[in-house]
C-alpha cells in the first residue's frame, strides 16, 4: 500500500522527542509545531538590548531621570520581552514553572518525559 501520504506515526517527524537535563534546565529538540523563526530571533534581540542597557536604566531610574529613560531604545525596557516555550517558541499559554506552552507540556507529560508529573484521575 504505497501512497503519496505516509501513514501517521511512521514519519520521522512524528517520532518521540528526547529530553536532556542540564543544570536544572530542560533542553528539547525542535518539535513539529514551531513558532516562526523570525519571532524567536526578535525575542533574542530584545533580550540582548535589555542586557546592554540594564545598568544604564538602573542608574537613570535611581536618579529619577525619566527624560533620559524615554530617550533610550524602546526595546531596552524589560517589559517588552515576552516569555516563550523552550520547545516550540509559542508565546501564548506559557506555563512558567516548566517553561513550556500548554501543548508541549501536555505532549511531554502524556509521554512521561517530565519527572514528577502524572495525569490526575479520580
Amino acid at each position: 500500500m504505497e501512497s503519496g501520504c505516509p501513514v501517521r506515526g511512521q514519519n520521522e517527524k512524528n517520532q518521540k522527542k528526547s529530553v536532556a537535563f542540564r543544570g536544572g534546565v530542560i533542553i528539547f529538540r525542535p518539535s513539529n509545531f514551531m513558532a516562526k523563526t523570525c519571532w524567536i530571533e526578535r525575542e533574542k534581540r530584545k533580550a540582548a538590548t535589555v542586557a546592554k542597557y540594564a545598568a544604564l536604566r538602573a542608574e537613570m531610574k535611581q536618579k529619577g531621570d525619566y527624560v533620559g529613560l524615554s530617550l533610550l531604545p524602546r526595546n531596552a525596557s524589560p517589559t517588552r520581552m515576552s516569555r516563550r516555550c523552550l520547545q516550540s517558541g509559542r508565546k501564548r499559554a506559557f506555563i512558567g514553572r516548566f517553561k513550556l506552552s500548554r501543548i508541549a507540556f501536555r505532549e511531554l507529560a502524556s509521554n512521561g518525559m517530565i519527572p514528577g508529573v502524572t495525569k490526575s484521575s479520580w
